[in-house]
């Protein structure tokens, strides 16, 4: 039999729910296993990191009692069962930075933190990898003497490894080493035609010669002698066309620049187009001034905030953090 329904629509619904009991449903919201925090230098790239992973960021006070004591503080009262990430790159201020990362890394763990995780977009102390005068520390190992056992993982870019073959010759956690290479590479093929790839001495080479097959250009490197203190001659280890090339300096870290400036005179005099500077990490302790007046641009990563910041860090941390998740 067949049933022909004449009252208004609301009618029949009200007849038909007699019948359908609507199900129950609960929503269930992700729990967010990942805190990120930083000490105050890589606050922009933490609060990057905690967006795109959705994950909460929670800010850190850093200050001091009257006769000078650090007085430091999470906006947290627990980190029961969860993962800190301190986003804190070495510069400015490396002391410093390193009494946080320690001072945050074993207050996380004592609010219940199940792991601490530290990136350090650029690691502080790793030039210092040997006794180069008596009676000099060792700051490399001393520096990962004192992680080790505040940390249970570290995440750096692209460290200054001279003498240690990789991070695992100083640290006994857990230690990923990232490179920029890529981003580089890419950053050069959208911007700069017509390039050739110089490293500014030896150790730089291994940088400017894996970007320069990336992008598919050719590379060279100086090698100094060095006479006295003051004195320093420089050549290039290969001979390759400079004339009317846009040549690109690359190093892992611009510090006071003469390093740079001293590869930059060298293609000039050779008839270079232009010359750009790329560091993976800038420091500058001596300013821009004087690298100013041998370069033509000056571009660097994100691993220490600086104006001169074009090429982005974030994709790799990311990719490496999202393993945590």
């Amino acid at each position: 039999m067949a049933f022909v329904y004449t009252q208004p629509y609301f009618k029949v619904y009200k007849f038909v729910s007699y019948f359908y009991k609507p199900q129950k449903f609960t929503i269930y919201k992700k729990e967010v296993h990942m805190i990120i925090t930083s000490c105050g230098n890589s606050v922009k790239l933490a609060k990057q990191l905690a967006k795109k992973l959705r994950c909460k960021y929670v800010p850190l006070e850093v200050g001091a009692f009257p006769d000078g004591d650090m007085l430091m503080r999470f906006k947290a009262k627990s980190f029961k069962k969860k993962k800190v990430v301190i986003v804190q790159s070495f510069q400015p201020n490396p002391d410093m930075s390193l009494f946080d990362i320690i001072w945050a890394a074993e207050t996380a763990k004592d609010l219940g933190a199940k792991k601490v995780i530290l990136v350090a977009p650029y690691l502080a102390y790793m030039r210092q990898d040997k006794r180069f005068n008596p009676g000099e520390a060792v700051s490399s190992r001393i520096m990962s003497k004192l992680l080790n056992k505040s940390i249970d993982k570290i995440i750096t870019i692209d460290p200054h490894l001279h003498r240690y073959k990789s991070l695992k010759d100083i640290f006994t956690i857990s230690a990923v080493k990232l490179t920029a290479n890529d981003l580089i590479g890419d950053f050069i093929k959208k911007k700069i035609k017509n390039p050739v790839i110089m490293g500014p001495d030896w150790e730089s080479y291994q940088w400017a010669d894996k970007i320069a097959k990336q992008v598919g250009a050719e590379s060279t490197c100086l090698a100094k002698t060095r006479f006295s203190y003051r004195r320093v001659t420089s050549k290039m280890t290969k001979d390759v066309e400079i004339k009317g090339k846009n040549v690109i300096i690359i190093d892992d870290i611009i510090s006071t620049g003469h390093t740079i400036i001293e590869a930059a005179k060298k293609a000039n005099k050779k008839g270079a187009k232009s010359v750009t500077a790329i560091g993976v990490h800038g420091l500058f302790v001596e300013g821009m001034d004087q690298l100013k007046k041998h370069v033509d641009y000056i571009y660097t990563t994100n691993t220490i905030e600086h104006k001169t910041n074009k090429i982005d860090i974030l994709p790799l941390v990311l990719k490496e953090l999202a393993k945590e998740e």
